[in-house]
């Protein structure tokens, strides 16, 4: 079927490579008072830079009147007659039905063109030594995995793209820049413990979750100190309040302004905290809750590191439903509610409400747990699939499932969907681009 596909293309292409330095041609005329129509595309499925074949009826073969788009974004047109349009996918396009449009008449495909990204893993910043030194990308190290016990999951990005990161072992938080440079952006990596103030002036004990407010200042969680601390941009540190439960990670809502916070405890429980600093319980007895993200429109997401499951609270009542996860320990990919985790760990939410999990969370992040990845979990949907790495612990920077994780335990992405990994066991940050 491929070769058919292929020679079919070929032979369009040719004819249309024949036809498309003429903008009219003389043997076919276009109804401007007729529909348009779209039988068939081929293929259905590509990625950025994919040639499509559209085959209808009444396309005009005046190119400039032309137009067609993949989920609004437009494709360039490269060649036309009466009842064939080849087009170009842009890079990043995303899945969806194609729409051609003529004057007044638009045409849909009933068929979705299915967009495969290309996720290309490299290294950000770290050596894949635990240590401590401020360098640009791999001269640079962090310590988390120092102590087996070391659980950090604290990972986040800015809209200037500097990406922040709980350093467990070194008892701060780090800077990224988008170029790879990293500094100590607040807390003392030479003397943890506990104390507010200005950069390096400012100590903690084992900082492990980390959220960002739409002003940029951080929230961190400490359960060594059992404290919630407010980071503003300029890296001053202060307590916006003590726990009710050993806190281990972290999440802001955007809708409400408040920030959240949960215990991997069985039972864990889930608090809201004002920016008075005001206390409440919103969710009781999970089974070691690890991640939390919120949505647009404020709904509360949990990876259930004890249940192997990612359950959804609405904020209306905070009443739960597992959106994903089958209950049992393994990793596969799937529908909702038949994939498999191994003790997920943390999380992060885009734009589209399309959730990253980081698949590892194990005691002593084991490199035989058989989840090694980062998971994506559809918006929509919540199909399961695997966004980048594989079952397979190991540091190799690749192209999708062939790229190598050891122990992801952090996960995050920015406001243009680039997706950063902290990567425990491999003591580095990891970048995956879509396209």
């Amino acid at each position: 079927m491929k070769r058919y596909i292929n020679a079919c293309l070929f032979i369009a292409a040719f004819l249309l490579v024949v036809i498309a330095g003429c903008k009219k041609d003389e043997g076919f005329k276009h109804d401007d008072s007729s529909p348009i129509t779209i039988d068939k595309i081929l293929p259905e499925k590509g990625s950025g830079g994919t040639e499509i074949l559209i085959n209808g009826s009444n396309f005009t073969t005046d190119t400039s009147k032309i137009r067609v788009t993949l989920n609004g974004k437009p494709l360039k047109v490269v060649g036309v007659n009466g009842k064939q349009l080849m087009v170009v996918v842009p890079k990043k396009a995303g899945s969806g039905a194609i729409t051609v449009t003529i004057g007044d008449k638009t045409a849909t495909s009933t068929s979705t063109f299915t967009y495969e990204y290309t996720r290309t893993v490299t290294t950000l910043a770290g050596s894949g030594v635990a240590g401590f030194a401020n360098a640009q990308g791999t001269d640079a190290m962090f310590n988390f995995s120092g102590e087996s016990w070391y659980r950090a999951s604290g990972i986040v990005v800015d809209d200037q793209l500097n990406v922040y990161v709980t350093d467990v072992g070194n008892h701060c938080i780090r800077k990224i820049d988008k170029d790879g440079n990293v500094t100590t952006f607040v807390g003392n990596p030479n003397s943890g413990g506990y104390a507010d103030g200005k950069g390096t002036a400012a100590k903690f004990s084992i900082p492990y979750g980390l959220t960002i407010d739409p002003e940029g200042n951080l929230y961190c969680v400490d359960p060594g100190n059992w404290d919630i601390r407010k980071i503003t941009p300029d890296g001053t540190a202060s307590l916006l309040t003590w726990a009710n439960q050993e806190p281990w990670s972290v999440a802001f809502d955007k809708k409400s302004g408040n920030v959240f916070y949960t215990s991997c405890n069985s039972p864990g429980n889930v608090y809201q905290v004002t920016p008075a600093g005001v206390t409440s319980q919103v969710i009781a007895g999970l089974n070691y809750p690890s991640g939390l993200a919120f949505d647009n429109k404020g709904n509360l997401f949990v990876t259930v590191h004890g249940d192997q499951l990612i359950k959804k609270y609405d904020s209306s009542n905070w009443s739960g439903t597992t959106v994903a996860g089958s209950g049992s320990v393994g990793y596969e990919d799937g529908p909702a509610k038949s994939a498999k985790f191994a003790y997920p760990w943390g999380m992060s939410i885009d734009a589209s409400n399309n959730l990253y999990i980081a698949g590892n969370g194990s005691g002593g992040g084991s490199t035989s747990n058989p989840d090694q990845s980062i998971r994506y979990v559809d918006g929509l949907t919540y199909a399961v699939s695997t966004f980048a790495g594989s079952a397979n612990a190991g540091n190799v920077n690749a192209v999708g499932k062939a790229a190598a994780f050891s122990a992801p335990s952090g996960v995050a992405v920015d406001k243009d969907g680039t997706v950063y990994v902290l990567d425990k066991n491999n003591n580095s940050i990891r970048k995956i681009v879509s396209e």
